[in-house]
């Protein structure tokens, strides 16, 4: 089963939310306990353990801010 890792460019994220939308595991959503530079709410990841690397929120993204890296997990 392919996992994943989400690398989000806090710093240019606008907080839009429209990646959260698209997460069928649920593992976005804003950080409303800060602001980056720019002044949003940036992006945050909840459970870094459960993404399957669908990268829909990558693709949603308009500013391009997200990147996913894909991995096969290991069985142990």
């Amino acid at each position: 089963m392919a996992k994943g890792r989400i690398i989000i460019e806090e710093d240019r994220c606008k907080g839009c939310n429209l990646c959260t939308f698209y997460c069928p595991v649920d593992i976005l959503k804003l950080d409303t306990s800060r602001t980056n530079k720019k002044g949003y709410t940036p992006l945050m990841v909840t459970d870094k353990d459960k993404c399957i690397a669908c990268s829909f929120c990558a693709m949603m993204c308009p500013d391009s801010v997200i990147t996913v890296e894909r991995f096969m997990k290991e069985d142990n």
